[in-house]
């Protein structure tokens, strides 16, 4: 199968990239190249995605079984790929995201009926639109549109809602003894996904014709809570950690970056349905347990120093929050809240 994926070297897409070319797909990746990825077999076309002229010009005469695009934000985003792909290809996938569902959520159980909307984040009105408009044009032109949600997915990063996303800060915090913030009680249930086993679900929706028109969400079946998470990256590193719970819209006022992926996403108890991608995607299961993923997360930067970026700026955000809170920060769990 001819597939192509603009970007395809993030943080997921990477992860899926490897396994679509162990696959044996004929794996096409349009991006920027500036990206350094160890992904052998895998044809480059070097273009930035948002200067349509210059994407148009490296994809003059190709043809494609099935598109996914990782990097739609917006939909003057989806129009480019209307236009670069009209007639060219077999699937169009969007990769959209599980915030994206109603938030707060009516029931922590969300299937793909669940009914979408974020009054929190931009981010998720961005591919709340961007779905809109794929599936206007499924309905109105055909457009062979297959849209993915999904949630929190991890592989070369920690999987955290506060402590530094893409970075090494958290683990760092946590070697050196510093006190770590949970958002809310630490008792709201959380699905993470690595991203192996999304890519299993994903690649399995390529070419079925059944998933036109449809969107899914790709997720684990292991449920834990945000102390779970967090304790088990702790005991991945070896380390007690010294946990601080506080509200997350107390965290939101002393830090407003962080108020869309709280109160839009993580804030909230999601448990995900996969029943319906394992209906098309046979014998699809989610096989990484967190305290596997982690330890081959943790292998990943161990194996390399360069790898391990802390951010000091999150250190110091981190430092802000606890210094602001007037809860107790010093023992170990002590913290007061709800979400």
């Amino acid at each position: 199968m001819k597939v192509l994926f603009i970007g395809g070297t993030g943080m997921i897409s990477h992860a899926v990239s490897r396994s679509a070319i162990a696959a044996g797909f004929d794996l096409h990746l349009l991006n920027r190249g500036s990206s350094v990825a160890d992904l052998p077999g895998a044809h480059r076309l070097i273009a930035d995605a948002h200067r349509p002229q210059d994407a148009r010009a490296v994809l003059d005469g190709l043809e494609f079984d099935a598109v996914v695009d990782w990097i739609a934000f917006t939909p003057d985003d989806i129009e480019r790929d209307l236009d670069l792909f009209r007639g060219k290809v077999g699937q169009f996938v969007f990769i959209s995201s599980a915030s994206a569902y109603r938030k707060p959520p009516d029931h922590y159980l969300i299937t793909e009926s669940t009914p979408l909307g974020n009054p929190y984040w931009d981010y998720s009105r961005g591919k709340i639109a961007c779905e809109e408009r794929l599936m206007r044009a499924y309905r109105d032109e055909g457009f062979p549109a297959t849209i993915v949600r999904p949630s929190m997915t991890y592989d070369r990063n920690l999987p955290i809602a506060v402590g530094g996303w893409g970075t090494y800060t958290l683990a760092d915090r946590l070697l050196a003894g510093r006190p770590i913030i949970v958002h809310g009680d630490g008792s709201s249930l959380w699905v993470v996904t690595h991203a192996d086993d999304f890519g299993r679900g994903l690649l399995g929706l390529l070419g079925n014709p059944r998933a036109l028109g449809e969107a899914f969400h790709i997720t684990s079946d292991e449920v834990l809570t945000w102390d779970q998470i967090y304790r088990t990256i702790a005991e991945s590193l070896g380390v007690e950690p010294r946990i601080v719970h506080i509200p997350s819209d107390f965290i939101a006022r002393v830090a407003p970056d962080l108020s869309g992926s709280l109160l839009g996403d993580k804030t909230w108890s999601c448990v995900f349905d996969d029943s319906k991608i394992k209906s098309l995607v046979p014998g699809f299961q989610a096989t990484i347990s967190l305290r596997d993923g982690i330890r081959r997360t943790l292998a990943w930067f161990a194996a390399d120093p360069s790898r391990r970026r802390v951010d000091q700026a999150v250190h110091a955000e981190m430092d802000r929050i606890l210094e602001a809170y007037p809860g107790p920060v010093g023992s170990l769990d002590e913290g007061r809240s709800s979400c």
